[in-house]
């Protein structure tokens, strides 16, 4: 059971409860010692007996029996009426289950309505809060430092152990997803109309020359064994490495030869481009083509590892430059977070769209906000001590409680002495 310490208010409110308490029992006190004085007063011969004093003793009596019944009300609601278990006392401690769910209810049918939340929501200006926070140096840092924090974390939750497997299984099908094809299409087309397809050709043919030079052995071996081949022993003996060193002069000059401004081949190379780029956006049966020669390359296991690697250097550096409070991702951060405070002080339209996207989530969140919030009440108040729980309540409506004792009392005197003055002038009888 969770217990709550009396604060300095509890503590004023129990010593005003208190004072409220010992009047009103003064009050029935001395209706019990009216009763008895105006019975003792004539037996004794003090006073002799006078209508006005049947109608004291009608009202003294009525008080009394008002005062008590009021007393054990108000005490059952409590406690057991001076510790005595009688059914039905103690009904708030026997019911703080049920109190707990009427409250519950309450707080989230009677306060969290549509109508209720939408008028204190039109009150509020989020969009000058939310710049006016963001506008502080300060705040920036504390948004900023948070965020770095929680990179690690957030890298962990992201991958747990499968990230870099999870990206070598996406990326390939999203990447030889057709309906990316369009894009690769034009990216290849920029591509050639900024003369760039041209850097990758001299590339290859670099590659080709160095290719040439690394096996010119190799390949001038081969050359004069096929010339031995076709013209006999005696032939390739005598023309096969004058043959070989032709062929392969003769590539290494026609290699040479091709100019990006002028070369036919290049110039061939460039239609052929474009050809097949008009058949990628053209063509279903190439484009289908086209996306799985992607997704093959990307799925082989090669470049499976390879992604990885890229993951997992893509981690490190970020998890470094977090850490780093003049890094890279810190400044942009607070670049990013001054810019938006200060589009959110100017643009009307961003402002009126963060106010009704906000709404619109509130509103659809409303139902369950409603349940949780009944249900966290109802949890919370069962899980309080119930004879606190009578105390706490007991301090904040005990004093409007105890004025129920003093008109119970007070208007029991008055209907006692009232209806015994009825009765005796209605039929003259002796009302004791």
């Amino acid at each position: 059971m969770t217990s709550y310490p009396d604060t300095e208010a509890d503590l004023e409110a129990r010593r005003t409860l208190r004072r409220y308490q010992w009047t009103a029992t003064a009050l029935l006190v001395f209706m019990v010692l009216l009763t008895v004085a105006g019975y003792a007063a004539p037996a004794a011969g003090w006073v002799k007996e006078a209508f006005w004093l049947e109608v004291l003793r009608s009202g003294a009596r009525a008080g009394v029996v008002g005062g008590l019944a009021d007393w054990f009300a108000v005490v059952a609601l409590f406690r057991h009426p001076l510790g005595v278990p009688v059914p039905h006392t103690a009904i708030i401690p026997a019911q703080k289950e049920r109190l707990g769910r009427a409250l519950g209810r309450f707080v989230s049918r009677q306060v969290l309505t549509e109508e209720e939340v939408k008028r204190v929501f039109d009150r509020l200006d989020i969009p000058s809060i939310l710049s006016g926070t963001l506008d502080d140096p300060a705040t920036r840092k504390m948004a900023v430092r948070i965020f770095s924090s929680s990179v690690r974390q957030t890298f962990d939750r992201l991958e747990d152990g499968r990230a870099s497997e999870a990206i070598s299984r996406i990326l390939p099908g999203l990447v030889g997803s057709s309906n990316l094809t369009p894009v690769v299409a034009r990216a290849l087309r920029s591509m050639v109309d900024n003369d760039r397809h041209q850097e990758v050709l001299s590339y290859l043919l670099e590659q080709v020359k160095e290719g040439l030079q690394a096996r010119e052995s190799a390949l001038r071996t081969m050359i004069e064994d096929r010339v031995r081949e076709q013209g006999g022993r005696f032939l390739g003996w005598a023309i096969g490495g004058s043959i070989a060193t032709k062929v392969l002069f003769a590539v290494s000059k026609e290699l040479d030869r091709v100019d990006p401004q002028n070369s036919g081949l290049r110039e061939g190379f460039t239609s052929w481009a474009r050809a097949q780029i008009d058949r990628i956006e053209h063509d279903p049966e190439r484009s289908q083509e086209m996306s799985r020669a992607i997704t093959g390359i990307l799925s082989h296991e090669s470049v499976v590892v390879w992604w990885s690697d890229i993951w997992g250097r893509f981690r490190r550096m970020a998890e470094a430059d977090a850490e780093n409070p003049d890094g890279r991702i810190a400044s942009m951060l607070q670049d990013a977070l001054g810019r938006f405070a200060g589009q959110l002080k100017d643009d009307q339209a961003l402002r009126q769209e963060i106010v009704d996207k906000l709404h619109a989530v509130l509103i659809r969140a409303l139902p369950s906000v409603r349940e949780q919030i009944e249900e966290f009440i109802a949890q919370v108040v069962t899980g309080w001590d119930g004879v606190q729980v009578a105390e706490k309540l007991e301090l904040r409506v005990g004093k409007d409680l105890q004025f129920i004792r003093f008109n119970g009392t007070l208007v029991g005197f008055g209907a006692g002495a009232l209806l015994f003055i009825v009765l005796r002038l209605l039929f003259g009888l002796n009302a004791q």
